[in-house]
Formats: structure tokens, C-alpha cells, sequence
């Protein structure tokens, strides 16, 4: 079938630099490569080094669909199973904890509260595997790790976090349920995170442009690493390049559950494509993943959303996928057997939506006009 780059890239071109500086992008239909294609360079008006297919960008909350990938592995190996409670791989997530509201990440000072809290006690040991997936859990979608002292003492504030509602009965999209989730999984095979991802996901599909950077998240790289920039992080002073823009994943060491992979377009549309063509799970496994379990999600992916200002809204019903904060994207449209990594630097400007938003929609849109 053939397809029109053209609509796409005049899509991007129109948004660099007001919008971000870098974009890669990387299209697969039917187990081959469509398009594979890099937009703009590393800095504005500093060193106009061209972006290129093997520079890394950060994932941020793509990195949730390994930790499921890798979660799910085990669940098909019988090491783990779905609806076994959390607590018997982290014993600390046990007894009565209260309910009450929670931190705003993107509004210092405010609080969200999402029941009243009249003295509600939530039992932790309740919450289960499926749940962390899910965004069920009853957790918080955020607290501020960063602000602990050291990796240890942010380990301790998740694991000993209140609730914000009750498990099961609404879907919260929770960071806090990944981390957890990334901690779990340490306990339970005895080893790194990063180790459990490389050993169960990247290396089984040969990914190797993927990976949590190493490094002091605190101390700037010499020499620079191959990756784009992120934001000028006022918690760090300064930009941010191979360390990861997440300030709670960057307190845990640079490695969690819910932020922490750089990798290129081609080998997150390649992870993608792995959902397609059961290169890594079993279609059964697939199917329960991108099933709704409640409120539009699966497990670990987010599922095509019927509002127009969604990104996954151009896309067909059956559209799985997961955004991250930095501007990264991966949807993956099984009717159309299409995939579409979309990696850009938004954060580069900073945390406000200029018309982000709005340009991953008209640039997913774009991508299906090209088959017209």
C-alpha cells in the first residue's frame, strides 16, 4: 500500500522549534518498516546538530509498558499471577492507611482530593497485582519523592504511602502504583530493575537502543551523551541531557517503574510492533492487556480514547498505546497492523501545553492521510 509522507512532515516541520527542537519518528505496518525519519536539531540556536536515527530521547511514561511487558512475562511464566496482592512481594504495603488527598505535581501548593477523607482507612495488603496495572490501586497518582534525601528514604515514602480512594473502585493514573510495581518485581526475582527489563524484554527482542541511562542522575554527563535535551530542570539548575527529566525517578537512582528508558523511535515502534506479531507474549497474554479493565485502561497500556483532543483518537477502536510527559508517544493500531512512535523534547520549552496536545493529534491524523 503506499503512503504519502508529505502530510506528516509538513506537520513537524511547522512545529520545530515553537513546539520542540528534536523530533524522531518511526512507522511500521505489517511487520515492516513504513517510515523511519528525524526532524530538527539537538539545541535551539546552540550547536545545530541534526537529530539522528540512533540519538536517544527520553521515554518518561513509556517506560510503564516495560515494567508491564516485563510484568507479564512472569505472570506467563507462573512466577506471578495478576490478582495475587501486592503485599506478598512487598511486605511493607500492609494494615490500615488512611485516605486523603494528594500532592498536585503540576501545581505546587495544591492538593486533589478524590473522596473525603472522614476518617477512611483503606487495608494495603487488598491491593493486587492487576490493580497496579490497572491504575486501580486506591494510590496516590503522585507524591513528592524527589524531596527525600536519598534513594532509600523515597523507597520508604512509596512504599508507606497513604491512599486516595478505595482500591477497585475508580482508575487513577498512578505513578506511585508503578513504582511500585518496578519494586515488586526487584523483590521478587532478587535483582535490578534494569536487569528484569534487559533480561525479559530488550534482550528477547533484540532491543538494544533501549535502555535506563547509566549515570548520577544529579551530576552532568562528560562527555554529553547521544540524547536530546529535555528541560532546564530548576530542581538540578540546569538542562537536562542522558538524565532523566522525571524528578521522583531521578531521586530513585535513575531506574523505576514508571520513568527512566531512553531508547530510539525505531525500537519503540519495534516494542510495539512485538504486540502485533507475539514476538515476546502469547496473544491471549496481549488480549488481557489491552482489554479494558476499567476506565479506558488496560494493563499497563492505555486504550483509544473517543475524544477528539485524545492523541489516540485519529487511530481505529482496538488503538493501544501509552504516552510519556517528555512528548513521547507509541500507539499501536491492530486493524490498520500499524504502529507509530512519535519521540519528541516538548519539555524542552517547558511543562505548559503550548498546542502539544493538539499537534499529536494533527500529526496521527496526518499519518492516515498519507494512505488516502
Amino acid at each position: 500500500m503506499h503512503w504519502d509522507p508529505t502530510p506528516l512532515e509538513t506537520v513537524i516541520d511547522a512545529a520545530i522549534p515553537r513546539l520542540f527542537p528534536a523530533a524522531q519518528v518511526a512507522i511500521r505496518q505489517g511487520g515492516e518498516s513504513l517510515f523511519a525519519r528525524t526532524f530538527g536539531y539537538l539545541e535551539v540556536a546552540v550547536n545545530q546538530q541534526p537529530v539522528q536515527l540512533d540519538t536517544y530521547f527520553d521515554l518518561a511514561s513509556l517506560t510503564k509498558l516495560y515494567t508491564a511487558t516485563a510484568c507479564m512475562t512472569l505472570v506467563e511464566a507462573g512466577v506471578a499471577h495478576l490478582d495475587q496482592p501486592v503485599s506478598t512481594l512487598l511486605p511493607e504495603l500492609q494494615g490500615s492507611r488512611p485516605i486523603r488527598p494528594y500532592e498536585d505535581p503540576l501545581q505546587p501548593g495544591q492538593w486533589i482530593a478524590l473522596e473525603p477523607e472522614r476518617g477512611s482507612l483503606v487495608a494495603a495488603e487488598q491491593v493486587t497485582l492487576r490493580q497496579l496495572l490497572s491504575h486501580s490501586s486506591g494510590l496516590p497518582a503522585w507524591r513528592p519523592l524527589f524531596r527525600e534525601p536519598d534513594a532509600a528514604s523515597a523507597r520508604q515514602m512509596a512504599l508507606h504511602t497513604f491512599f486516595s480512594y478505595r482500591p477497585g473502585s475508580r482508575v487513577v493514573y498512578s505513578d506511585i502504583g508503578f513504582i511500585l510495581l518496578g519494586l515488586g518485581l526487584e523483590r521478587l526475582l532478587g535483582k535490578s530493575l534494569d536487569l528484569i527489563v534487559q533480561e525479559q524484554v530488550l534482550h528477547p527482542l533484540q532491543l538494544r537502543n533501549t535502555q535506563f541511562y547509566p549515570g548520577d542522575p544529579f551530576s552532568p554527563p562528560t562527555p554529553p551523551p547521544p540524547c536530546v535535551p529535555t528541560e532546564w530542570c530548576l530542581w538540578r539548575r540546569r538542562r537536562l541531557i542522558g538524565q532523566v527529566h522525571d524528578e521522583n525517578a531521578a531521586r530513585l537512582g535513575g531506574i523505576a517503574g514508571h520513568a527512566g528508558l531512553f531508547a530510539t523511535a525505531e525500537e519503540v515502534a519495534a516494542f510495539g510492533e512485538s504486540f502485533l506479531q507475539g514476538s515476546l507474549l502469547q496473544p491471549e497474554t496481549v488480549a488481557e492487556m489491552t482489554r479494558e479493565q476499567m476506565g479506558g485502561r488496560g494493563l499497563g497500556f492505555a486504550l483509544r480514547s473517543g475524544d477528539p483532543l485524545a492523541s489516540s483518537f485519529p487511530f481505529s477502536p482496538g488503538t493501544f498505546g501509552h504516552t510519556g510527559f517528555t512528548g513521547t508517544s507509541l500507539w499501536i493500531d491492530p486493524q490498520r497492523q500499524l504502529v507509530v512512535a512519535l519521540l519528541t523534547n516538548a519539555v524542552y520549552h517547558g511543562r505548559a501545553d503550548q498546542g502539544f496536545q493538539a499537534f499529536r493529534v494533527a500529526a496521527h491524523q496526518a499519518i492516515l492521510e498519507g494512505f488516502a
